[in-house]
């Protein structure tokens, strides 16, 4: 009996299908070690020698290894074909040898890049050794992570209360955002207008053309700069008859792009299914694994971690032979397309990402699949098949009217798809376009023309315009802009956005990132004292050394001892930093965007004069929550704001000066409602506080306004509507229950049996509808891998598995039971949820004679719930304390 070790039992119950009984295939469940959280780990002073410590949980899956390999002949490491499933076969190979299992024992390595019976079978009959190279890579890699993390992140703890982590490849992302949202913030628009007319041909035919010559001069992009210009060019217009003076037409060629590489699998996923890239690489991953199709479970896909934009000569044929059967022999080019890849290193040029089998379309496969898998497998699919057909051929068609002296000229464009190639199956996305450009470009014709042809003008029209300025970073963007510059690689740019969303350095809005507070600090104090590492060019050539040890061109020891050496310098020569010197250069650094000019004030006006007392100087301040500003006058003047630039014409940012501020009477309650400001934020209050009722002193209802809303426009019945929250949606369509609508801790929710979804930026509490409600609930069961087991068999509620924040567990409706710890999400059955729910409601039942501690220790499994370590006892309020003027928290669980 031969072991074989890979790393998710999903794809172990794959392997295991096509490789017989002889063969015992079992999962290391992802990395079994990795370096201690702690100093010292990585000792630069012993040629950077490592310390790892096995993970606590990987610890029975190394047992069961262990065991297995009793009476074995050979291991096989069968993880995943990169530099990270290399590590994760090193890893294992040097526990087991260090617990003197592998004695006797012939260990090879197998790599395959898609999961079928073929390649897998082909992968075994060429065993080769682990690949020292590309471990060295891995080790130098986690070794930069190490020092950079742990001896940068404690001096931004020193030096800049409120930042988390600072990291070798995340701050330089980091940088990125902030950099483009100071663009923005500087960014003043500029007027500008064009020019169009409507015309008649000799047959009567209306076609537009664009202003482009006034008085013999080209027109400019910002030649017409406001509307008195505007209007002197329409006149010109109308004062002029026009013939054509010239006609130009060209034929252009659209080719199709190549297949998918990690990169821009996660841009058009991101473009034309809204997923973030940690989700496009999860369902890639299931794809990948193993999915169960006609009774067999295979992979659909090639492996999705890959720079290489090539596949293989078989694959090649495969997607010919069904572009030839599907579409015609015109869809097929002479010879097949042959694709470069940009990587440096073959190792890790893989096969692009692409389906096993051409044959297995989308539609044949589309039962068999979640409705994530299914669209990403058909944005895979035709992407790949695309990459192969013919290009589409356009006729482009350019005519120039001129008036009789030439002096004043228009120009009529228009385009014809003569054949549509490549276009029939699949168009590329664009970033910063809407997902539906997603379709074939759209045809614009023109009349028939001849050169001297004589034209009818109908109405001439101009339009204004403003400049804008350049968009905030998407995912798909980012990903692009970090693939440009040769920051991260195809294993790590999920990662990269998921750490800087994990750090709240920045935070998605309308699905674009926008940097936080401390986002845009952290940055600041890093391009201020330690701008090197930050720089994209040092990262990007740090990433090509590590791409040059994996392909044996430098010692990785080498790379580890550049770098530390003037890092290390760089640390040092920022000890004797004060707090106060260190705010005021990031005051410095941003004061410029934090105060820009107000464009409605008079010359000369001081953008960081105290809106409040109106002699104290605006400045950034640190405080134990993280910066802020405040006037130069405290504690005489307590103004505050928080970060943030201020927009022109506003009182730097300033909330109403009038609060608290009536906005009427309820008619039903006959009570006052307010706007007022409380320690986080503005909020409603029905009423005043202190309102005895017999012995009980009622509390007011208070409801956070939202973030995005005006408080100036807030009128007294949307004010009311809020109060009046949280409201029913509607009924959810499988399950029957009330979807409701309401107000939190964290914002704007929708809620359904206990499951809970914020709202987007765009999304109104009042207003949201059913479907929109679903949707985002469907979001929030797939992010936090919720898969229904069935329906209870008395109640006929739909019973669920998922993840939580403190493990995995099952529910029914509000009931909720944990799930044994190390069960796999996917392993558990509706018979085992249903006794888990049971066994969870009958203590719940016998606790309640107890009071509420005994139902509380019931929940905890019958134990007193243990203080956290380091945890204090909450304080007893003060004879006479107030509660904070703040309404009172809503349900928790909005994410």
């Amino acid at each position: 009996m031969d072991v074989v070790v890979v790393e998710s039992p999903a794809k172990a119950k794959t392997i295991n299908r096509y490789l017989g009984p002889g063969y015992r295939v079992l999962a290391s469940f992802g990395h079994v070690r990795d370096l201690p959280a702690k100093d010292g780990s990585v000792r630069p002073a012993e040629s950077f020698a490592m310390d790892w410590e096995v993970d606590g949980r990987a610890q029975k899956h190394l047992n069961e290894i262990a065991a297995a390999l009793k009476g074995a002949e050979r291991l096989y490491l069968a993880t995943d074909p990169d530099r990270e499933g290399e590590a994760i076969s090193w890893h294992v190979c040097e526990v087991l040898r260090e617990r003197e299992a592998l004695a006797g024992i012939d260990v090879k390595r197998v790599v395959f890049h898609e999961i079928t019976p073929g390649a897998v079978r082909e992968a075994f009959a060429h065993p080769r050794d682990l690949d020292e190279r590309l471990v060295q890579a891995y080790l130098a890699r986690r070794a930069l992570d190490y020092l950079v993390g742990f001896t940068l992140s404690p001096v931004l703890w020193r030096k800049l209360p409120g930042a988390r982590s600072a990291g070798r490849v995340q701050s330089v992302a980091l940088r990125l955002i902030c950099e483009r949202e100071a663009e923005i913030e500087a960014f003043r628009p500029r007027e500008y207008w064009t020019v169009e007319a409507t015309f008649l041909s000799a047959r009567g035919a209306p076609f537009a053309a664009r202003l482009t010559h006034l008085d013999g001069d080209k027109l400019e992009k910002f030649a017409l700069p406001d509307e008195a210009a505007a209007r002197r060019a329409v006149a010109a217009v109308e004062a002029a008859s026009f013939r054509v003076a010239a006609i130009e037409r060209k034929e252009a060629r659209r080719h199709p792009p190549p297949p998918f590489i990690t990169s821009t699998l996660q841009q058009e996923a991101s473009r034309k299914l809204g997923f973030g890239a940690k989700r496009t690489m999860q369902v890639a991953q299931r794809l990948y694994e193993g999915v169960s199709v006609g009774g067999e479970t295979v992979g659909l896909v090639t492996y999705m971690r890959t720079d290489g934009v090539q596949m293989s000569a078989e694959a090649i044929r495969a997607a010919r032979a069904h572009i030839a059967r599907a579409f015609g022999e015109r869809y097929l080019p002479g010879a097949p397309r042959a694709y470069r890849s940009p990587a440096k290193n073959a190792q890790e040029a893989h096969e692009a990402i692409r389906p096993t089998d051409f044959a297995r379309t989308p539609a044949d496969v589309a039962r068999h699949l979640s409705d994530e898998q299914r669209k990403l497998y058909d944005l895979i699919w035709k992407r790949a098949v695309a990459s192969q057909m013919a290009s589409a051929v356009l006729d482009q068609v350019a005519v120039d009217l001129a008036s009789a002296d030439s002096r004043t000229r228009l120009r009529a464009t228009g385009s014809v798809v003569r054949f549509d190639g490549y276009l029939r199956l699949y168009q590329e996305g664009r970033d910063d376009a809407p997902r539906e450009d997603a379709e074939r470009p759209g045809e614009r014709l023109l009349p028939e023309l001849g050169e001297g042809e004589a034209v009818g003008r109908d109405k001439v029209e101009a339009a204004q315009h403003f400049t804008e300025p350049p968009p905030r970073y998407s995912e798909a963007s980012l990903v692009r802009r970090l693939e440009e510059l040769g920051i991260g690689r195809p294993s790590t740019y999920a990662q990269i956005l998921s750490v800087l969303q994990e750090r709240e350095y920045v935070r998605l809005e309308s699905r674009r990132f926008v940097p936080e507070d401390r986002g845009r600090l952290v940055t600041s104090f890093l391009a201020g004292f330690f701008e090197r590492y930050v720089q994209y060019n040092f990262t990007a050539e740090l990433e090509n050394e590590l791409d040059d040890i994996s392909g044996g061109r430098i010692a990785w020891r080498t790379v580890l001892e550049r770098f530390w050496t003037d890092f290390s310098r760089a640390v040092d020569g920022t000890r004797d930093l004060s707090i106060s010197e260190v705010i005021a250069a990031l005051d410095a650094d941003l004061g410029q965007h934090f105060f820009p000019p107000d464009p409605a004030a008079p010359a000369g006006a001081d953008p960081r004069l105290c809106p409040a007392c109106g002699a104290g100087r605006l400045g950034l301040k640190l405080g134990r929550f993280g910066a802020f500003i405040g006037c130069s006058n405290y504690p005489a003047c307590a103004y505050t704001r928080r970060l943030g630039a201020a927009p022109a014409g506003a009182a730097e940012g300033a909330p109403p000066a009038d609060l608290p501020r009536r906005l009427g009477t309820d008619p039903e309650t006959g009570l006052a409602v307010s706007l007022r400001k409380g320690p986080y934020g503005l909020y409603i209050q029905l009423g005043e506080a202190g309102t005895e009722t017999g012995k009980k002193t009622e509390k007011p209802r208070r409801v956070s306004l939202p973030r995005r809303a005006e408080p100036e426009s807030l009128t007294l019945e949307r004010a009311l509507a809020l109060l009046r929250l949280p409201r029913e949606v509607g009924p959810h369509p499988e399950t029957g229950a009330p979807i409701t609508a309401g107000i939190g801790r964290f914002g704007p929710y929708v809620q359904h049996q206990g499951t809970y979804r914020s709202l987007g930026a765009d999304d109104d509490v009042l207003a949201v509808g059913l479907n929109r409600a679903v949707a985002l609930l469907a979001e929030a069961a797939a992010r936090s891998g919720a898969r229904a087991l069935g329906r209870h068999p008395e109640t006929g509620e739909p019973v669920t598995v998922r993840k939580g924040r403190f493990g995995a567990y099952v529910a029914r409706g509000a009931l909720k039971a944990p799930v044994p710890k190390g069960r796999p999400l996917e392993e558990v059955t509706l018979e085992e949820a249903l006794a888990l729910l049971a066994a969870r409601a009958e203590r719940d039942k016998a606790a309640k004679g107890k009071g509420a501690k005994g139902a509380k220790r019931a929940r905890a499994g019958g134990r007193k719930a243990p203080r956290r370590a380091g945890a204090k006892a909450a304080p007893r309020r003060r004879k006479g304390a107030k509660a904070a003027d703040a309404p009172a928290p809503g349900p928790a669980g909005a994410e």
